[in-house]
């Protein structure tokens, strides 16, 4: 899944329209993220076998039944400090 497809997701699970209130914002990274009652869609697409892709964050796998995250370049730099 990429960028795109994410907020394809996303989009599926948070019906409102219009400019986004805290509560809708709150909804929108329940969403992709998920609670301890809801899974995400990032949860979703991990267990259906699919990678999640965020260009410059980095990619969410699932490796023999392990779930990570696989830090993209710019994540990587900003975290140790080589950014920014």
């Amino acid at each position: 899944m990429d960028r795109s497809g994410l907020i394809e997701a996303v989009t599926r699970k948070v019906a409102d329209g219009g400019a986004p209130s805290a509560e809708q914002i709150g909804r929108i990274v329940d969403a992709v993220f998920g609670t301890v009652e809801d899974a995400g869609a990032i949860a979703e697409a991990l267990k259906e076998g699919v990678t999640v892709t965020l260009l410059g964050f980095g990619s969410f796998h699932d490796e023999d039944g392990e779930v990570g995250l696989r830090p993209g370049k710019a994540l990587d730099e900003f975290v140790h400090g080589r950014v920014g």
